[in-house]
């Protein structure tokens, strides 16, 4: 969820550079539009107008190859509700953000008896280190030497003159950093304290509250659960069993709280001193 929303903040923040990036144009009259489809909802990761060539990018972002439903199927569906929402030339890509060896992600296509639905994919994004709204994706391309690329990114990020942007473009590269590099790593290169500076991290921490809420109390609960862990083992590395243990137990309110204060912790034990206040 993490990811997904980092990724969205993104296309919404720098739509200019992913058309440029994936469409080889340029254009400067786009219109980000609503990603809930009519009929019964669904939620497309990322739907971009571009109004003069009338066309739409559609963008979903993939972790893992495995889908409910397959992928193919998916991507039909969401041209189907698009083209009759929007009736306007489609162009859709699914972008995969983990290195993998499935031949899932090789399928560009649907295909049935009578239909037949064909679509892009991107296995690794190419390290765009010109387009400050493409640098987090470039932590995630392949490469023989991650460590570098990894660096590379950090200098680029650090070369950002705009101080605001500097600062969101960082929190997005460390967050989808953590997709393939280890948290001790990563602090090695980029400042953790623009995590606990920046707007966007709060922002993107209460669009996923938001979608938890949205799928139901317990669900919610174990989303936002997973999104906290996460976190921690950013911030913190492995939490032993008998913490994790204790995280288990929280409420959706009190996972809520920790997840406002956790980037101010230094180490296991200002997580246990904050647990035991909250079970006191």
């Amino acid at each position: 969820m993490t990811y997904d929303n980092t990724l969205k903040y993104l296309v919404e923040q720098y739509p200019e550079d992913f058309v440029r990036y994936l469409l080889a144009s340029e254009a400067t009259d786009i219109q980000i539009l609503k990603t809930e489809l009519n009929q019964e909802p669904i939620r497309a990761d990322s739907v971009t107008f571009l109004q003069t060539a009338n066309q739409i990018l559609h963008l979903e972002f993939q972790t893992l190859p495995a889908s409910t439903p397959p992928l193919p199927l998916r991507m039909l569906d969401y041209w189907v509700r698009l083209y009759r929402q929007y009736n306007c030339d489609i162009e859709q890509i699914v972008i995969f953000l983990k290195p993998t060896t499935s031949e899932t992600v090789f399928v560009d296509q649907f295909t049935a008896r009578n239909t037949s639905h064909h679509y892009r994919v991107i296995q690794d994004p190419e390290p765009l280190l010109l387009s400050p709204g493409l640098l987090p994706l470039a932590t995630l391309a392949r490469t023989d030497s991650p460590q570098s690329l990894l660096q590379q990114v950090a200098v680029q990020v650090s070369m950002i003159e705009e101080a605001a942007t500097k600062q969101s473009i960082s929190v997005c590269t460390q967050l989808l950093a953590g997709l393939v590099f280890e948290p001790e790593l990563i602090r090695q290169f980029l400042r953790i304290e623009d995590m606990r500076e920046s707007a966007i991290y709060q922002e993107i921490l209460q669009e996923g509250l938001q979608e938890g809420r949205e799928q139901g109390i317990e669900q919610g609960r174990q989303s936002e659960l997973r999104l906290v862990m996460r976190l921690l083992n950013r911030r913190l590395g492995s939490i032993n069993s008998q913490l994790q243990s204790r995280l288990q137990e929280l409420s959706l309110v009190q996972l809520e709280n920790l997840g406002e204060v956790l980037l101010d912790f230094a180490s296991e034990a200002d997580l246990m001193n904050w647990l035991n206040r909250v079970e006191a």
